[in-house]
């Protein structure tokens, strides 16, 4: 009866993960020509390649307008959480448009926010050090290149935890730029003319479970591999990126690997050092 049950079981978790809506192609996509060396885990396009270099911020998908870190941290969300219906989401500044924000308004219960309202118009104003959301009232937090505009991090991750329900979880990106996190030597803006405040090491992973998550750092499994002692060496190394101390700092036991180099290859999470996502978990 015992292996009975555990394939009745197995069976139901593979049918559940063919009907997660998350893995469908939008409905107004249409794949290119072959060869189809690349595919987008958000809109579900592939072809022969993405548009620009391969980098976090480029690897642009034609159809959806996602670059590789979008791609990613859809690719952790997706891995991660187990779907059902009613899956309330927020996501804090999203990147893409009104396209994504509707797909994922079919996909889950989908709530997008913003700060100031300036360059990611967001359904409802949210700061993170003061989130005026119900306790326990969120299933996932997506958060992607946000934290580092905060000047108190430690109140954003106590407000982060709190609104989460137990068992929620938090998917938190940051550019992951050098091994311990500093503050900026000089002014530093991003793209969007926001000031930074942090420039965030591995030690962020600590930083979040002082505040009651457990936590792992998702990262691929070339960079695992590298972690743990493989070749430190990458084909070319973008100036922005610290990557000798990144491996020199780095602790492997806070690696979790979520792309195999398949996956990676398909989704152009490459280099891999510039793909990590913090997965933190509010206890059940």
């Amino acid at each position: 009866m015992g292996l009975l049950t555990s394939a009745l079981t197995g069976a139901r978790d593979l049918l559940g993960a063919r009907r997660d809506p998350r893995r469908t192609a939008w409905p107004d996509v249409t794949p290119a020509a072959a060869p189809r060396r690349v595919a987008c885990c958000i809109c579900g396009w592939s072809g022969p390649g993405f548009q620009g270099v391969a980098h976090c911020e480029s690897s642009t998908c034609p159809a959806c307008g996602s670059i590789a870190r979008d791609r990613f941290l859809y690719h952790c969300f997706v891995r991660r959480t187990q779907w059902r219906p009613g899956l309330r989401v927020l996501e804090t500044s999203p990147r893409l448009g009104a396209d994504y924000r509707e797909a994922m308004a079919r996909r889950v219960d989908y709530l997008c926010s913003d700060y100031d309202q300036r360059a990611h118009r967001g359904a409802i104003s949210v700061d993170l050090q003061a989130i005026e959301m119900a306790d326990a009232s969120l299933d996932v937090v997506l958060s992607a290149h946000v934290l580092e505009h905060v000047p108190d991090t430690d109140r954003a991750l106590s407000e982060l935890h709190r609104v989460l329900k137990p068992g929620g979880h938090l998917f938190l990106q940051v550019p992951l730029l050098q091994g311990g996190t500093a503050p900026p030597a000089e002014p530093e803006y991003h793209g969007d003319r926001t000031l930074v405040y942090w420039r965030f090491g591995w030690d962020l992973t600590a930083r979040i479970r002082e505040h009651g998550f457990a936590c792992t750092a998702l990262v691929t499994r070339d960079l695992y591999r590298r972690a743990r002692g493989g070749d430190p060496g990458w084909p070319s190394v973008s100036p922005e990126f610290d990557v000798e101390e990144i491996l020199r700092m780095v602790r492997p036991g806070d690696l979790t690997p979520v792309a195999t180099d398949r996956v990676a290859r398909r989704a152009r999470f490459e280099p891999s050092y510039m793909f990590v996502t913090w997965h933190a978990s509010k206890a059940g």
